[in-house]
């Protein structure tokens, strides 16, 4: 991932060194426990622990360097590993296949990336859940297709991105256990050249499960993965995309923050755009096209190919950290967001009183009307009130097909959002670590 959308927790948990250094934790862990097992000598399992090289960025060149010429990456690396370490290196990656080592530290990567990102997700969510109650009151037109529907509040709309960030934790909740695994079971899985007690040791140290597998572990647990970050993309893009229309210079209900110094155009200085909301849904079409990508690494010829590798050096760690770039993105832009109320009201109250046209018809019926003939007479006044920009209510006062109907209660907003607990208790909900 470029530097622009990368953050230092998720790319400290994808750099090379990262990679390196699980790939010899898990050598010299699978070495020892075979000399727990009296397959290694002990003094060898020791000097293995004892010379093993600094992985560092050295180390990274010096893998790099071998690969040139072993063509294979987990081959250079061991062949670096055993020369650091001398003799008892004949014993580092005793009995494994490539995929045992570079699987097993994948999912350490994935583990560790998900509570990274479940982290992101819970301070996305205090923020949210901060601004939502902040305006539980705040009133503003509600609308569908764009077009002013009824009354709702700024703090409603909020609540309901709040549920969904915290359905999202649970999904990647769930991607982490799904991916928190290992596998150290040979060539095709089958525990041919190293005994199952090696990687119940290896696994019990990392804190992974292990898991049946064939040469590798099986790529629907990545596409779970990449599915709980692209869901988080989703969100915010949901997000993003509803603040983008809400500082339309048209609407104007709200407006990022605008720091000293900022430019919003290099052409034009009155201009303030929002480039957070617009950055969140770019970024969101690259990770949910990364979910396509991890879903066709899912079917692999017989026990294994690499058609799966290329594409997920790529996915896994760029998906990760966009995920992870996203929310940080999006809780500073709630945080800092300017939300105008006197605005929200003007906007409310632009279209004459036909907010209110549900209450009226419901009026009507309730009079004794039938629902088709009430809602003509109210489609009726409706439509001359937009057309004539005059006030809703004073004409449907004048209707005598309204009759006498308490068109006090009908216009009443505290009416229209009288059971905004429904929503905001559900916020009670949600526990924030």
């Amino acid at each position: 991932m470029i530097p622009r959308y990368s953050t230092p927790e998720m790319s400290a948990i994808w750099s090379d060194v990262s990679k390196f250094r699980r790939w010899l934790e898990i050598e010299l862990l699978a070495t020892e426990a075979h000399a727990e097992l009296g397959i290694v000598p002990a003094a060898d399992a020791t000097a293995c622990r004892g010379r093993a090289p600094v992985v560092d960025e050295q180390f990274v060149a010096a893998v790099v360097e071998r690969e040139a010429i072993t063509d294979h990456d987990v081959a250079a690396f061991v062949d670096v590993v055993q020369a650091a370490i001398g003799d008892a290196g004949k014993w580092i990656h005793y009995g494994l296949t490539s995929s045992d080592v570079g699987d097993t530290a994948l999912c350490w990567q994935l583990r560790d990336a998900a509570d990274a990102l479940l982290d992101a997700a819970d301070a996305l969510l205090e923020a949210v859940v901060a601004l939502a109650r902040e305006h539980r009151d705040t009133v503003m037109i509600g609308r569908t297709h764009g077009v002013h529907a009824e009354p709702t509040t700024f703090g409603t709309k909020v609540a309901l991105w709040a549920l969904q960030v915290d359905r999202d934790r649970t999904r990647m909740r769930a991607a982490r256990e799904t991916v928190a695994v290992m596998k150290l079971s040979g060539a095709v899985g089958t525990y041919s050249n190293i005994p199952p007690a090696v990687e119940a040791h290896v696994g019990a140290a990392l804190e992974l499960t292990p898991v049946p597998a064939t040469q590798v572990i099986a790529r629907d647990r990545h596409a779970e993965f990449l599915y709980a970050c692209a869901s988080i993309a989703a969100t915010c893009e949901s997000v993003a995309v509803e603040l983008r229309h809400l500082q339309r210079t048209e609407v104007g209900e709200v407006l990022e923050g605008f720091k000293p110094g900022q430019k919003g155009s290099s052409a034009m200085p009155h201009k303030r755009n929002p480039i957070s909301a617009e950055t969140i849904s770019g970024l969101a079409r690259v990770v949910r096209s990364n979910l396509l990508a991890g879903l066709q690494d899912v079917a692999l010829w017989h026990e294994r190919d690499i058609s799966h590798s290329s594409v997920e050096r790529i996915v896994l760690p760029d998906s990760s950290q966009l995920a992870h770039y996203m929310m940080h993105r999006l809780t500073r832009l709630l945080s800092g967001l300017r939300v105008l109320p006197e605005r929200m009201r003007r906007n409310l109250e632009a279209s004459h009183g036909l907010v209110f046209s549900q209450p009226v018809l419901l009026a009507l019926v309730e009079s004794g009307l039938s629902r088709d003939d009430a809602y003509r007479v109210v489609q009726r006044n409706a439509m001359r009130a937009w057309d004539e920009q005059v006030d809703f209510r004073s004409l449907l006062a004048a209707d005598p097909d309204v009759g006498s109907v308490d068109l006090d209660d009908a216009f009443d907003l505290a009416r229209s959002l009288q059971h905004l607990n429904q929503i905001f208790d559900r916020l009670d909900d949600i526990v924030i670590k």
